[in-house]
């Protein structure tokens, strides 16, 4: 199928298990892609814009890189994001700006760009990736759930405020996902990541935790016509599992 045939996209965090898994299926889907994040090298692309997003000046222009590499841009994906761990007292100063800079003030910058360019396009779509954890907050993650609080609160505001330019704006909200940054994380922590997401996958409903390509597809559907009618919606992907 070619669902993105000629369409341009912009992703972010795209070396990571989340965002190589939407540029794949993108570009399986005729999508033109452009590649964000501090190393793109050996990411299958159309476009690549490595960089830092917690430079402002990164930030600000890559909807106008992006369309410009690409010759037009029709969706955004903004899917670069970090995990602090820990209560606000156990939080740094450089965790929360790590956090803040990369979850919430990249995207924030990315879109006000983007609306733009979109707009003059005639639309687009922009999609947000969230969190359960910013819809309903779990414990010793006070940074990160915030974060995405705000992105799921700011992509519901930009759905109302730009549907008349028609851009939609939704955000996809997974849970525990099967990536490098989860694995990662649970090698900080001393244990052994395959036997620690084995025991997660027991703790959901559909006795798995996602991997990244099942957030991939929900990501691809709200970039889609086939989600045309979906503006500031908050979609979870989360195996049935609550948060907690």
């Amino acid at each position: 199928m070619d669902i993105f045939r000629g369409k341009a996209v912009l992703v972010t965090g795209a070396a990571g298990g989340i965002g190589a898994a939407i540029v794949r299926q993108l570009r399986s889907e005729g999508a033109r892609v452009a590649v964000a994040d501090r190393d793109v090298a050996g990411i299958e692309a159309e476009a690549h814009l490595p960089g830092d997003l917690l430079d402002t000046g990164y930030a600000d222009s890559l909807p106008k890189a992006a369309f410009q590499a690409l010759r037009g841009l029709d969706i955004v994906v903004n899917n670069a994001g970090v995990i602090t761990r820990g209560t606000v007292t156990n939080t740094t100063d450089a965790d929360w700006s790590l956090s803040l800079g990369v979850n919430v003030e990249a995207p924030f910058r990315i879109c006000r760009a983007a609306i733009p360019i979109l707009a003059a396009e005639g639309g687009g779509a922009i999609v947000n990736v969230a969190s359960c954890w910013g819809i309903r907050p779990g414990p010793d993650h006070a940074i990160y759930c915030m974060t995405k609080a705000a992105i799921a609160s700011l992509t519901q505001c930009m759905g109302m405020d730009h549907a008349h330019q028609n851009i939609r704006v939704n955000a996809v909200c997974p849970n525990e996902v099967n990536t490098p940054m989860l694995r990662t994380g649970f090698l900080k922590r001393g244990f052994d990541p395959n036997t620690a997401v084995a025991e997660l996958g027991k703790t959901v409903p559909l006795g798995r935790i996602a991997e990244p390509e099942d957030i991939a597809d929900v990501v691809l559907f709200l970039a889609s016509d086939a989600a045309r009618y979906m503006c500031g919606s908050l979609v979870e992907v989360n195996g049935g599992k609550a948060v907690g």
